[in-house]
């Protein structure tokens, strides 16, 4: 996020609603975007940060702003439930009440900050293969610490 975006708790519902509500611009779409939408989701509306409803929001959100769900490009499944698995165990770690910027910016400050953390865990063929990208796909490098 850029200092135009700055880390408040306004910021990340507004970003999270956008993607859900298919208004958000698609250059707002980040990484950081990504976490920030699944947090205020895995908090406020669980329901949706499901695996199948996240992935119908998203693949819904890619087409409102012109991007395309296929076989190379757009949602992918194996990375949404691997950052889902990841966003549910960082919030996990704090009171209820932790304003979800400062569970955001601790999340960006460690290795899931980086957009390739999930190259620690996957093969790079494995993880953008088709079968990954419409289905979970265990990694094959490692274990998942969440």
């Amino acid at each position: 996020m850029n200092e135009s975006n700055a880390l408040t708790d306004e910021n990340i519902e507004a970003i999270a609603r956008g993607m859900v509500e298919r208004r958000l611009p698609k250059e707002q779409w980040t990484h950081d975007a990504h976490w920030a939408a699944a947090l205020w989701l895995l908090r406020y509306h669980p329901e949706i940060a499901e695996p199948q409803a996240m992935g119908a929001a998203i693949r819904a959100y890619n087409e409102s702003v012109g991007g395309v769900n296929d076989d190379t490009s757009g949602y992918h499944e194996t990375i949404t439930i691997a950052s889902l698995r990841a966003a549910r165990a960082e919030i996990a770690r704090y009171e209820s009440d932790t304003p979800l910027s400062q569970i955001l910016t601790a999340l960006l400050a460690g290795d899931l900050g980086k957009s390739d953390w999930p190259m620690a865990y996957w093969r790079r063929e494995t993880l953008f293969s088709v079968a990954a990208r419409r289905e979970w796909v265990a990694p094959d490098l490692g274990e998942l610490p969440f």
